[in-house]
């Protein structure tokens, strides 16, 4: 969910960006009640243009903005959570089986409908206007992103289409889907990944109707912003949506993990919305974070023209679900061919129990690399996209371990040591030198680094 995304640390823009000769085709396809414009999966790439991308049918002229990889792009349209039988649409199928039958409508149909092939690419507008999150925000940093150009880019979370779903005449609606973000690279931590959004609006009646003398209570007022509620939000309408909304998640953990499970709500309070929340359960004696929520702004409910209605929002990652529920203990397994992996989830109902036998554990490969920094041109996402590009999977985690100041040149030195591991086979060191080395020199190349090697 935009409103609760722990925004990562300031970077710098990577030169490890798209070739301007990709381009990628594909023809939408559809799903049974979500949208009807589901991402292909199969691409093709050639050079129409010398500064252009095509991606999904359309064109993006690149610009200063663009920082997009060939092997980011090569992860578009693969959809593992629309993938039959793969961990991420089961957990998916769990979440909507539960909304469908918990919650229906008047006419006795699902209250909540989902949208699970929505383009990834987006505008600026959609992913950041539209929520609120000021100009100048950090978020929108292109370190942080990854952008066509400045108007487009790949989603980084699926609140991106809030305000058109809400604007579409919807009240309750589920959206899931793939989103990018730059970010560092260990086992719980990949520049693609799948959310779940959930949104609920209110009428007056829908959130009083079963509070005594509710027919007095009013959901706005000419208020003052607290650390509680919003100015224009009553007191009333607010502890009742927060309860519904803890109420509706607390169920949803429950039947996803079973009963006993020890919930706890941690305050977070950010700037497009009052109050919000992370969620986190107790699973094998530890805490975790598994999903954001809150109360939404109200000026974007506003605007997406459902002004006479309250409502919250919440946003959940498939892989930490997935994760925690099947003990799966790297993210880069869900990106796997291995049917030693993938016949794992082929079950005959998507409730089956599966506990994630894994793969023989292949021995780990390190190697230290370290480059004095060209100067306030350079952040550490920077040297973990070129990493991912060179080296895609291979790499299990990189990891800062030294900064220096020469103290006489006043030149910063960072080492950062990289763990290579393929999830699937034995790596040799020969290889593993090969791919240290391509590093090393693209660091040099791209990020105009003076390696130290």
């Amino acid at each position: 969910m935009a409103m609760l995304w722990k925004f990562m640390r300031v970077a710098k823009y990577s030169k490890t960006a798209l070739a301007p000769k990709v381009k990628v085709r594909g023809i939408p396809t559809h799903s049974r009640h979500s949208s009807s414009k589901s991402v292909p999966s199969d691409f093709a790439a050639n050079a129409p243009c010398s500064n252009t991308v095509e991606l999904l049918g359309k064109a993006y002229p690149q610009d200063d903005y663009s920082n997009v990889t060939e092997k980011i792009l090569s992860k578009v349209g693969k959809n593992l959570h629309n993938k039959e039988h793969h961990p991420l649409w089961l957990i998916k199928e769990q979440v909507k089986e539960h909304f469908y039958k918990q919650y229906i409508g008047r006419r006795g149909t699902p209250l909540f409908s989902v949208y699970d092939g929505l383009s990834p690419v987006v505008t600026v507008q959609q992913n950041f206007d539209s929520l609120l999150i000021p100009q100048h925000h950090v978020s929108r940093r292109k370190e942080d992103n990854y952008y066509l150009n400045r108007d487009h880019m790949l989603r980084a979370h699926t609140s991106a289409h809030q305000w058109d779903l809400i604007h579409s005449g919807l009240d309750a609606f589920l959206a899931v889907g793939d989103v990018y973000r730059r970010d560092t690279i260990d086992n719980t931590h990949y520049p693609v990944f799948h959310q779940m959004e959930g949104v609920r609006l209110f009428s007056c009646h829908e959130l009083f109707s079963n509070v005594k003398d509710g027919e007095a209570l009013r959901l706005f007022e000419q208020g003052h912003r607290t650390a509680n509620k919003q100015e224009c939000h009553t007191m009333e309408a607010v502890r009742l949506v927060e309860f519904n909304l803890k109420q509706v998640l607390t169920k949803l953990m429950t039947h996803i993990f079973g009963d006993g499970l020890q919930v706890r709500w941690v305050d977070c309070y950010f700037p497009f919305t009052h109050p919000s929340f992370e969620m986190e359960i107790n699973f094998q004696g530890e805490w975790m974070e598994v999903l954001g929520c809150g109360v939404m702004e109200q000026q974007l409910v506003n605007s997406a023209g459902a002004q006479d209605k309250i409502g919250w929002a919440f946003g959940l990652g498939l892989e930490r679900l997935a994760m925690i529920l099947y003990n799966i203990p790297d993210i880069r397994l869900f990106w796997s061919e291995d049917e030693r992996f993938l016949k794992q989830f082929i079950v005959p109902h998507i409730w089956q129990k599966v506990k994630f036998q894994p793969l023989s554990r292949y021995p780990p490969l390190i190697n230290d690399i370290s480059f004095w920094l060209p100067s306030e041109t350079y952040s550490e996402n920077d040297f973990y996209d070129l990493a991912r590009t060179v080296a895609g999977d291979l790499i299990e985690k990189v990891v800062l371990v030294d900064e220096f100041t020469h103290p006489k040149t006043k030149k910063v030195s960072h080492c950062y040591r990289i763990v290579y591991r393929h999830p699937e086979r034995t790596l040799t060191q020969d290889e593993v030198h090969r791919i240290h080395q391509a590093i090393e020199e693209s660091a040099v190349r791209e990020l105009g680094v003076e390696g130290r090697f």
